[in-house]
């Protein structure tokens, strides 16, 4: 039985970037969270941290040798070396006692102070120990310039100086600087709980046998690994019929225990086509069934459902009692466009990312593509650098059913509508994904 009426047809396409506004405005930062530095890694800060003393902290040396006074070591060469009186030794960790007067040196450590009344260290390799009895001593064989091979205190941080601030992604790098300055907890977003379902009767668990006519649920565990890479925590709930009740109450029960919901499939205009029918319902639209379809619409809001792009252009969205309902293409290419393009993004800014969209670069198209397309296509491709500019190689199986290329593509590269493709060598604009987007 046909679960729509001409309605399923109504819809109005919006430009992505439209798309992309309506999402990221409706969705907020989840509530902050206190968690240890090291399991930080990935989280978007919550807070300003500022450094908490000058950093160094003291003079410090860059490497083994002698604290000297370089006014000493003017003269120094390898036949005429600086015989400077060795008075000392001092380690990281330790603070030399007393002053390095002219005419002596200090042994000293990487890492350690720098003794009062040295401005230079020699490194090991440019000195020798002198042969001759009496006090110990050092031979220097090149001058030293005042500063040399010390870090001075303060040199990469200034007290009350912002190291990090609300919104910034933490990588190993923020962490050292964190830790560094005393920050053993941190407050970071909470990350988004996703709950996913495939709809579609023709769909088998990945672990069963092919069937005549069905085939197995790749989706979910795509999607959910996609959330994951994104910092939220995925959890999948199985596989829907194509029975509108039954998916609102699955819906419904999600949202009860999840910040958001993705589903794949029955987003189009075919008869059996259940996501469609929900989201119009929320659009408020009417058909035979929609009574019974996510009752209190008043409650809920429909943000897009049919977008201006290729592939995914049923690619639907909603808020349901202040919650992201996401409704994604069944075919895999388009389900992964519509994940990157409006999910992605969303997901990044309930963590509280500062900057949620993908990064984007220019590149020069490695091929032509001859046909046109009355809307923009977002194709899978690997990016690269030749001569010195970035380089974009669409892929093979580019189509929205298919899969084969997806596994390669670090980037989808945007063709604009038109009447033509694009010749080999234009400039297009590129979304960069995985690795090279963070």
């Amino acid at each position: 039985m046909s679960l729509q009426g001409e309605a399923r047809f109504n819809r109005r396409a919006v430009k992505v970037a439209e798309a992309q506004r309506r999402v990221l405005e409706a969705v907020q930062p989840l509530p902050p969270e206190t968690a240890a530095l090291w399991r930080c890694g990935g989280r978007y800060l919550a807070q300003s941290c500022e450094a908490t003393v000058d950093w160094p902290p003291f003079a410090r040396a860059g490497m083994d040798g002698y604290a000297v006074h370089a006014a000493d070591t003017a003269q120094a060469t390898a036949e005429q070396p600086a015989v400077l009186r060795v008075t000392g030794t001092v380690a990281a960790g330790q603070v030399y006692a007393g002053t390095v007067q002219p005419g002596t040196a200090v042994r000293i450590m990487t890492g350690a102070a720098v003794p009062a009344g040295a401005d230079a260290v020699v490194m090991l390799e440019q000195t020798a120990e002198a042969a001759e009895p009496g006090p110990r001593s050092v031979l220097v064989k090149a001058p030293a310039l005042p500063g040399q091979n010390v870090a001075p205190r303060g040199e990469e941080f200034r007290r009350g100086a912002v190291i990090a601030r609300p919104g910034t992604r933490l990588g190993p790098g923020h962490i050292a600087h964190l830790g560094t300055f005393g920050y053993a907890e941190l407050q970071v977003h909470r990350r988004p709980r996703v709950a996913i379902f495939a709809t579609g009767t023709e769909l088998l668990p990945v672990g069963a046998p092919l069937e005549p006519g069905r085939i197995r649920d790749s989706n979910s565990a795509m999607i959910a690994a996609l959330v994951e890479s994104c910092g939220g925590e995925a959890l999948p709930l199985g596989r829907l019929a194509d029975d509108p009740a039954a998916v609102s109450l699955a819906l419904e029960a999600a949202l009860d225990e999840a910040d958001a919901v993705i589903t794949t499939g029955g987003v189009s205009v075919g008869d059996y086509d259940v996501m469609a029918v929900i989201m119009r319902k929320l659009r408020g639209g009417a058909s035979n069934r929609a009574d019974a379809v996510m009752p209190e619409a008043a409650a809920h809001g429909l943000l897009f459902d049919k977008v201006a792009m290729r592939p995914g252009s049923p690619t639907s969205a909603a808020m349901v009692n202040g919650k992201p309902l996401w409704a994604l293409s069944g075919n895999p290419g388009a389900c992964h466009v519509g994940f990157e393009l409006f999910v992605r993004p969303a997901l990044r800014r309930m963590q509280g990312s500062s900057s949620p969209l993908h990064r984007t670069v220019n590149a020069r198209l490695g091929a032509s593509v001859g046909k046109g397309s009355p809307h923009d296509r977002y194709v899978r491709a690997v990016l690269g650098e030749r001569d010195g500019r970035w380089t974009a190689d669409l892929l093979a199986f580019n189509k929205s059913s298919m899969m084969a290329s997806l596994p390669e593509a670090n980037a989808l590269v945007r063709i604009p509508a038109g009447p033509a493709g694009a010749e080999a060598g234009a400039e297009v604009s590129v979304l960069l994904l995985g690795p090279l987007h963070e």
